[in-house]
C-alpha cells in the first residue's frame, strides 16, 4: 500500500509585514522584510516581491544584513534557528541552530564571528524577562550547525527589539526597560543605569517605548509613552549625563532611527507622520503627514538614499530621503474585526473582506498583494477612542461579480441603530464598482444575512438579493426601473417580504437552481419557493439555534445542511422532507465548495479546530484533519482554481479543483498543502552548500550575476512557506461524524 501524503498547514500569505523593523540592500535596489515565517524579497523600483525566502517553521523576528558581504542576509525566528541568505538569488546558505526562541537579532562589523540575539531568560513563554547575549556562529561546510556557544552581555531587558540599540562602532548597548535606560560599555565591561521616575509635576509619562544611537557620535535617543524624545549625551558617567528633549507626537513614540550619517533623527508613531528632525542647535522639523496608519518601524538604507516606514494596517511605504513618497507595498489589511468574513469576488478571484475602516480590500492571494481598496462608507474616520464609527458589516457578490451588496452600520445605544444598504454596480469602463441604489434602514433591526440568487445573471433573469434580519423578517429585493425619474434608469427595490412567527431571521441562502430560498428563524429552518415566494416546509430538528446553513451542490442539491449553537450538524432531504441524518459536532464554519459536493466543516474544542470534509449523502467524512490550528478558526471559503491540480493522494483529491483558505482570530490566513517542505521548494531556493562568506572581489560579484541570470530563467516558486507539521497517521477505518475519530489525523502547531 503506498503511503498517504499528509495534509500540511501551510500560510498563504496574509502574514504581518510589520513584525520586526524592514532592511534595505547596500545599493537600496531590494528591501528585505519579515513576514510570517519566512523572508520577502521586494524591489524599491518596482514594488514586486522577487523572492520568497523560505525554511523557518516559526515566525521571523529579525533580518540584518551580512557586515562582511551585503549580498548575505541573516534571519532569525522563533524556531531557535538563524539562517545566512543569498538574498539575490533565494539561497539559503547555513543554518546556525541556537534552540533558545530569537526575539531581535543585530549585527556588528566589528564582529566577524558573533551576533547578538535577545532569548528568553529561561526559555518559557509566560516569563516576561529577556537576556542580551552574544553567540559565535562556527565556521564549518556543514549546511546546519549548532551555535551553543553563548555569552550573556545584559540580563532582564525588554524583547522588543525596538528597545535596544548599539552605539558608535559597536562600543556599547543601550537598552530600555520600564523606566530604566541601561548602556552597557565593551570594553570597559560595566553597566550605567539611569533611571526616571515615572511622572513628573506636568503629568509626564516617562515609560520608554524605543531607543536609538547616533552612527557617529556618543547620543542615544528614547522615544517616551508620552510623545516625548530624549537626547542623551556624555552617559559613560554615571551622575554628569545630560540630556534635551524634543517634543512633538501628542501619543506613544512607536519608533526612532538616525539616518545613516546621524545628520537626521526620524520618528513615528500613531499620529501616522513621519518626523525628520534635522541636526543642529533646534532640531527643525520637518514633516510626511497622512501616511494612513500608526508607524511602527522606520528604517534607512545605508546608502542614505530611502527610508521606510511599516505601518498597522500591514504596509510599507518607502520614502525618499527627501521625504516624498517613492512606494507602497500593501499587505493584507489586518483590522480589529472581519465582520464581513471571507467573500470571493467572481471576477478576479480575489478575496474581499473588511479592510481599512469603511473599506473593502481585493487581496490576490497569488501574489499576496492588495489589489484595491473599495471606500464603501464614504466618510472619513476619526481617530477617537469610544468613539461609535460607521461599520461595514456585510458584504455579498452576485454570480457573475455584476453586483455587489453592502450593509453599513453605526449604533450609539441599543435603541440608536443606524442602517444602510447599498448596491453597488460593475462598471467596465472603469473597471470598478459605482454606487447604484442606497436603501435606507432594510430592517428595523441588525442585518443578519444576505445572498444573491446566482441564477439570474446567466438565464437573463430579474437579479434579486435576500436579506434577514433581527426584526422577524427576511425581504426580497430586485432590480427595476425607476419609472419616477425623469431619465431611465435602474434601481433596486423590495419586492416581498416574509416572516415566521416573528421570529429573529438569522440565515438565508439559495439552492444551486435558485428555486428554493432556506431562511432560518431562531431553531426553525424554513423553505420558501422563489418563483412564488410560498413557504413549502420547516425543519427543526434537533433543538438549537441555527447558526449555518447550505444547500448541497450537484448531484447532492436534495440536501439541505445546518448547525446549531448546542453542538449538531444536521441533514435534511428536501425530497422526503426529513431528517437525513445528524451528528453531534461544534461546527463554527460551514462551507461549501462551488465546484463539487464536498462541504468543509471546522470544529472546535478546547485544543484547538479539527477540520471535517464530507459529502451530504454520505455521513461518513472521507478527511478529517486534527488541530490545523491552535486558535478559533472564524471564516472559511473555497476559491476556485483557474487549472485543476493534480493531487496523488484520493483522500485529498477535494483539493484539486478548489483550494480551502481559512482564517483565525488573530487573522492569521491558512491554508492546506498536499506537497512536502522540498517539492514545494524549487533549485533556486533549496539549500546549497557553498563556501563561507566571499570577500567582495571582482570574481565574486560576477559569479553572483551568472548565478542570478541562471535563476531567472528558471521559474520563481512563490508558493506559501510551510509551517510546523508532524507526520499523519492514517486510520484502519472511517468512523462516524458524531464518533469523531480521525481519518487522517495530523497534529499541527501554528
Amino acid at each position: 500500500m503506498v503511503a498517504q501524503q499528509p495534509l500540511r498547514v501551510v500560510r498563504c500569505g496574509g502574514s504581518k509585514l510589520s513584525g520586526a523593523r524592514a532592511a534595505f540592500s547596500a545599493d537600496a535596489k531590494y528591501l528585505l522584510c519579515a513576514s510570517g515565517d519566512y523572508v520577502k524579497v521586494y524591489s524599491t523600483a518596482t514594488e514586486k516581491c522577487v523572492h520568497i525566502l523560505q525554511g523557518h517553521t516559526n515566525l521571523v523576528t529579525g533580518i540584518q544584513l551580512n557586515p562582511q558581504n551585503h549580498m548575505q542576509l541573516y534571519s532569525c525566528s522563533l524556531d531557535g534557528t538563524i539562517k545566512l541568505w543569498d538574498f539575490t538569488d533565494g539561497i539559503l546558505i547555513k543554518t546556525f541552530v541556537v534552540g533558545y526562541k530569537l526575539f531581535a537579532f543585530y549585527t556588528l562589523a566589528g564582529s566577524e564571528d558573533s551576533v547578538f540575539i535577545i532569548i528568553p531568560k529561561k526559555n518559557e513563554d509566560f516569563l516576561d524577562w529577556f537576556q542580551l547575549v552574544s553567540v559565535k556562529l562556527p565556521k564549518t561546510p556543514d549546511q546546519e550547525v549548532e551555535a551553543n556557544e553563548l555569552s550573556l552581555i545584559l540580563d532582564d531587558i525588554g524583547q522588543s527589539p525596538k528597545c535596544t540599540a548599539f552605539g558608535r562602532e559597536g562600543e556599547y548597548v543601550a537598552s530600555v526597560r520600564g523606566l530604566d535606560l541601561l548602556v552597557y560599555f565593551f570594553k570597559k565591561k560595566k553597566v550605567n543605569r539611569f533611571p526616571l521616575s515615572a511622572t513628573s509635576r506636568k503629568g509626564a509619562n516617562n515609560y520608554f517605548t524605543c531607543v536609538a544611537c547616533h552612527p557617529k557620535e556618543d547620543c542615544i535617543a528614547s522615544g517616551h509613552k508620552d510623545g516625548k524624545i530624549r537626547l542623551w549625551r556624555n552617559f559613560n558617567h554615571k551622575r554628569e549625563y545630560t540630556f534635551s528633549t524634543l517634543h512633538w507626537h501628542h501619543d506613544v513614540v512607536m519608533d526612532l532611527a538616525f539616518s545613516v550619517e546621524g545628520t537626521s533623527l526620524l520618528s513615528g508613531g500613531v499620529e501616522s507622520v513621519l518626523v525628520q528632525w534635522r541636526e543642529g542647535s533646534d532640531y527643525k522639523k520637518e514633516f510626511l503627514p497622512r501616511l494612513g496608519s500608526t508607524i511602527e518601524h522606520i528604517s534607512a538604507s545605508p546608502d542614505g538614499t530611502f527610508y521606510c516606514t511599516s505601518h498597522t494596517e500591514n504596509k510599507i511605504t518607502i520614502i525618499h530621503s527627501n521625504l516624498s513618497v517613492s512606494a507602497v507595498i500593501q499587505g493584507l489589511v489586518k483590522g480589529s474585526d472581519v465582520k464581513t468574513g471571507l467573500v470571493v469576488d467572481p471576477r478576479t478571484k480575489a478575496l474581499v473582506l473588511n479592510g481599512k475602516p469603511g473599506h473593502l480590500q481585493f487581496y490576490c492571494l497569488q501574489t499576496d498583494k492588495q489589489l484595491y481598496n473599495l471606500d464603501i462608507v464614504q466618510q472619513e474616520y476619526i481617530h477617537q477612542i469610544g468613539l461609535n464609527q460607521v461599520d461595514l458589516v456585510k458584504a455579498a457578490f452576485s454570480a457573475q461579480g455584476s453586483w455587489l451588496a453592502t450593509v453599513e452600520q453605526r449604533e450609539e445605544k441599543e435603541t440608536e441603530l443606524e442602517l444602510q444598504m447599498k448596491l453597488w454596480n460593475y462598471d467596465e469602463q472603469t473597471q470598478s464598482f459605482t454606487l447604484n441604489t442606497r436603501i435606507n434602514m432594510p430592517h428595523e433591526d441588525h442585518v443578519t444575512a444576505l445572498c444573491f440568487r446566482d441564477t439570474d445573471e446567466l438565464e437573463d433573469g430579474t437579479p434579486t438579493l435576500v436579506t434577514a434580519g433581527n426584526d422577524g423578517r427576511f425581504k426580497v429585493w430586485v432590480l427595476v426601473n425607476d419609472s419616477d425619474s425623469e431619465k431611465q434608469s435602474m434601481g433596486w427595490s423590495c419586492d416581498f417580504v416574509g416572516s415566521y412567527h416573528n421570529y429573529p431571521a438569522t440565515n438565508c441562502c439559495f439552492s444551486e437552481d435558485g428555486s428554493l430560498l432556506a431562511v432560518s428563524f431562531e431553531e426553525t429552518v424554513t423553505v420558501w419557493n422563489s418563483d412564488t415566494w410560498d413557504l413549502i416546509c420547516t425543519f427543526c430538528h434537533p433543538p438549537g439555534r441555527i447558526q449555518n446553513l447550505c444547500f448541497g451542490r450537484l448531484s447532492c442539491s436534495k440536501y439541505l445542511l445546518g448547525t446549531t449553537d448546542n453542538g449538531f450538524l444536521c441533514c435534511w432531504n428536501l425530497l422526503s422532507c426529513a431528517l437525513e441524518w445528524s451528528a453531534q459536532l461544534n461546527v463554527m464554519v460551514l462551507q461549501p465548495d462551488p465546484l463539487s459536493e464536498n462541504i468543509a466543516a471546522v470544529s472546535r474544542l478546547l485544543e484547538g479546530s479539527d477540520l471535517f470534509v464530507f459529502k451530504p449523502n454520505e455521513p461518513r467524512p472521507f478527511c478529517i484533519q486534527r488541530n490545523v490550528c491552535r486558535e478559533r478558526v472564524q471564516w472559511a471559503v473555497f476559491i476556485p482554481r483557474d487549472v485543476p491540480d493534480s493531487i496523488g493522494s484520493e483522500k485529498h483529491q477535494w483539493l484539486s479543483r478548489s483550494q480551502l483558505y481559512f482564517l483565525t482570530e488573530t487573522q492569521d490566513l491558512l491554508t492546506f498543502s498536499t506537497k512536502s517542505a522540498e517539492e514545494r521548494l524549487t533549485p533556486s531556493s533549496k539549500q546549497l552548500a557553498v563556501e563561507e562568506s566571499l570577500p567582495m572581489t571582482p570574481f565574486s560579484l560576477l559569479l553572483g550575476k551568472h548565478r542570478h541570470q541562471q535563476r531567472s530563467k528558471e521559474n520563481a516558486d512563490l508558493d506559501t512557506a510551510v509551517v510546523q507539521s508532524h507526520l499523519a497517521q492514517d486510520s484502519p477505518a472511517i468512523k462516524e461524524v458524531r464518533e469523531r475519530e480521525s481519518v487522517c489525523e495530523i497534529n499541527m502547531h501554528i
